[in-house]
């Protein structure tokens, strides 16, 4: 069934592919077909460098496409408070531009100006300038230059202006995104640091008289541990780093436990480069052991297992605890309730759905005294998704 499922999803871009090339055959019939996808191949590559929001460099990389989209002589860019890019003839004007913007940023209404310039040959004589808009806040604004400011220039000006906010939306839904995410990973680190700290810093000082040796290794660990879960940059690591982490949280656990805490670990070279959302893994592990095993009488086992699976990379983490009902599980994952001591799993799993849609949530199995397997699959490969 998994092999049937991948193959599917590895066929879907090819055949893509071909209808996108036999399109373009048949877009060549009439004159309509090929202006139809030239204006779409053009917005095509005007809208990534948008996708960052309204900046100097963004604007810069998609004026020259807007232009063409507008079919005006110049263009210029402005935010709510410079020019950002003057772009085409007549690049004398540019120290004029933001000028021409202002009553715009003030009011949000469309401008058509006139263009006072004693060169004969500059084609530039109008201008059009429409605002650029998110959440119903003017932030900067888009001029057509010109000969003529037509009715036809004029509406082409507002569509291309409208098309440019849809982009510049999608760049903030991108922002906020990213904050939820650092905001999650926050949360995280929260429930990491007082059980976790607490606990470890104890199990140091039970060891500084009897065993210096082992207290100052364990403080070590300790400390990369930590410099691991609190570092500020980046949303993805790399599978390897993160079992790295894991396994230095598993020393200090093991410290505290001693053989009453047996892991095994059973890892694919292949997918230790794959990138990862920080802090993915790491809350399973602990959950396992603060909620599987710390109320267990007697040896508990922890096994963590990633695979290559093709296009993916399979992980389980799994422990023979105490295991829990099964329906407050679904409550917990669902957001119905919160979590008793920490926001892990739940964390975890919206986190992945998040980055890579909601078939990639975590499957939990667990019942009443039957422990707790947590699985995880995670794309190879994904945009946006890179351990820099």
């Amino acid at each position: 069934m998994g092999i049937a499922v991948v193959a599917a999803i590895v066929a879907v871009p090819a055949i893509v592919l071909w209808r996108v090339l036999r399109g373009r055959r048949e877009l060549g019939t009439s004159p309509a077909e090929r202006a139809t996808f030239e204006t779409l191949h053009t917005a095509s590559l005007a809208g990534p460098p948008l996708r960052a929001g309204l900046t100097a460099d963004g604007a810069e990389r998609a004026s020259r496409h807007l232009r063409r989209l507008l079919g005006s002589p110049a263009l210029a860019i402005t935010d709510g408070e410079r020019l950002l890019v003057y772009d085409g003839d007549g690049e004398h004007h540019a120290d004029e531009a933001f000028e021409h913007a202002r009553a715009t940023l003030k009011d949000g209404r469309t401008q058509v100006l006139g263009i006072s310039c004693d060169l004969l040959e500059c084609p530039i004589r109008q201008a059009v300038v429409v605002p650029l808009t998110t959440d119903d806040r003017v932030v900067g604004t888009l001029a057509a230059y010109g000969q003529h400011a037509s009715a036809g220039l004029v509406r082409a000006a507002q569509e291309v202006a409208g098309w440019v906010d849809s982009q510049l939306e999608l760049a903030e839904l991108d922002r906020s995104r990213t904050l939820l995410m650092e905001a999650e990973v926050r949360a995280l680190r929260a429930q990491i640091s007082p059980h976790f700290i607490y606990n470890s810093l104890t199990t140091i000082a039970s060891f500084v008289r009897t065993d210096p040796e082992r207290a100052r290794e364990l403080l070590l660990e300790f400390a990369d541990f930590t410099r691991y879960s609190f570092r500020r940059h980046g949303e993805f690591t790399t599978l390897a780093e993160e079992l790295r982490s894991i396994d230095r949280y598993l020393i200090l656990e093991r410290a505290r436990f001693g053989d009453q805490l047996q892991v095994t670990l059973r890892i694919a070279p292949e997918v230790l480069p794959v990138a990862v959302p920080f802090l993915c893994l790491q809350p399973l592990v602990e959950n396992a052991v603060r909620h599987g095993l710390e109320s267990k009488d007697g040896v508990g086992r922890i096994a963590i297992t990633a695979e290559d699976a093709g296009a993916e990379c399979r992980i389980s983490v799994e422990d023979d605890g105490l295991g829990m009902d099964p329906d407050k599980l679904r409550r917990i994952l669902a957001g119905e309730i919160a979590p008793a001591g920490g926001v892990g799993l739940a964390n975890v799993d919206e986190r992945l759905r998040q980055v890579y849609g909601d078939e990639y949530g975590l499957v939990v199995e667990t019942g009443r005294g039957a422990g707790t397997k947590v699985n995880v699959r995670l794309p190879k490969y994904h945009p946006g998704v890179s351990a820099r």
